[in-house]
């Protein structure tokens, strides 16, 4: 039966009039997502994947460089092992290079000590000044994944022999390999709320500052050096037990609006307060140089807090060096800062570092201030070498 071509016609579905007819109308919901029923917003859900990871570094000292060069290929001195991200590591330097490959050239590894599962890393091996400044030629970030059968990973490369002789980095016959080291944690995912707020990080510290900067609603004045700080007695008191006796103890100063303060710098000062009142080192302090870690050290003791006292502690520890470290000790055994003690007896006993400390600027003041120390230093020093003998 012949319809003729003019009696055709196409009868779509009513989903697709219906789309058709909202496109024409400028709606350009997905056809296939209906809306609910009476125009209100369908129930909803969201869910992110979230990847995190732990960074850290870790400082690995070599000292008697010159003794171990010629050690041979394939032979390296190793760092203790150190934790990041719930594994154990430790950073391994070939001083005549990890292989043949690499003649002419010291090598440096980082070395997985787990046994049990693959993790995945970034990292870098860098020299490291004794001005906290990396080497200008920075090797870059590698990304490894250890496993039991990847157990170790470096730069082959890692310092030309002949310009490490002559570079800033060997000082003193010791070179410091900086490992900074990311481990990628395993990705998981977590639902999120719809329309959470977000809730800022506390700002309190910065407030705290602003309050000592501005100095509204101060009700004590102090004189150091000539400068003057307005501060406010109830932080002060609640920071120090110090300050809590002089204003307001029995022993309290009279006229305790203006209180002077002797045999102090009004730097040291200035980042005491500063301290007290955000729990933080200024920005001055942050360098990490030795002298002023070292005043304000003094000034934390003085004033009984302890908190910034450790810190300072901390970091005169990892700053050790020939020239410091004998006023680094009698600062330590004057106030009682055991583990800086024990940090910078170590450094004198360490091989070939007690000859440059003994020529050191420092080293008649430590004598003089504490000669009983030199005996503890003499022992540690006599059973080194004994224990090398063996």
């Amino acid at each position: 039966m012949d319809i003729g071509p003019h009696s055709i016609q196409l009868i779509a579905p009513p989903s697709l009039y219906h789309a058709a007819s909202a496109a024409a109308m400028g709606d350009h919901r997905d056809p296939a997502f209906p809306a609910a029923a009476g125009g209100c917003r369908l129930p909803k859900t969201s869910s992110v994947s979230v990847t995190e990871s732990v960074t850290a570094v870790h400082d690995f000292k070599v000292t008697g460089y010159s003794l171990i060069e010629g050690l041979g290929i394939g032979r390296y001195v190793s760092s203790s092992t150190f934790t990041v991200g719930g594994v154990d590591w430790a950073v391994r330097f070939y001083p005549d290079g990890s292989t043949v490959t690499c003649l002419g050239n010291a090598s440096a590894f980082l070395y997985y000590c787990g046994r049990e599962k693959e993790v995945r890393t970034r990292f870098t091996l860098n020299l490291l000044g004794k001005d906290g400044k990396l080497s200008q030629v920075t090797n870059s970030y590698m990304k490894h994944t250890f496993s039991p059968a990847s157990d170790n990973w470096g730069f082959i490369k890692f310092a030309e022999k002949s310009k490490l002789q002559s570079s800033p980095f060997l000082h003193n016959d010791c070179l410091t390999i900086r490992c900074l080291l990311t481990v990628v944690r395993e990705s998981h995912t977590k639902d999120v709320e719809v329309n959470s707020v977000v809730v800022p990080p506390s700002n309190l510290h910065t407030d705290f500052e602003n309050m000592l900067q501005d100095g509204e609603g101060s009700d004590v004045t102090f004189t150091v050096g000539g400068q003057e700080f307005r501060a406010h007695k109830c932080v002060l008191a609640f920071r120090s037990p110090v300050f809590k006796a002089e204003l307001f103890g029995p022993m309290k100063e009279n006229g305790t609006q203006c209180i002077k303060i002797d045999d102090m710098e009004p730097e040291v000062f200035e980042a005491l307060l500063h301290f007290i009142y955000t729990d933080r080192l200024p920005d001055s302090c942050r360098d990490g140089k030795a002298a002023a870690m070292q005043h304000l050290l003094v000034a934390a003791d003085r004033y009984g807090v302890d908190r910034l006292r450790l810190i300072c502690e901390r970091r005169l520890s990892e700053t050790i060096d020939v020239e410091t470290v004998a006023t680094t000790l009698v600062l330590a055994e004057q106030h009682h800062c055991s583990q800086l003690r024990q940090a910078c007896i170590g450094f004198v006993a360490s091989p070939n570092m007690l000859g440059p400390v003994i020529e050191s600027d420092g080293f008649k003041h430590l004598v003089e201030s504490c000669p009983l120390i030199m005996k503890e230093i003499l022992s540690k020093v006599s059973h080194i070498w004994i224990d090398k003998s063996c």
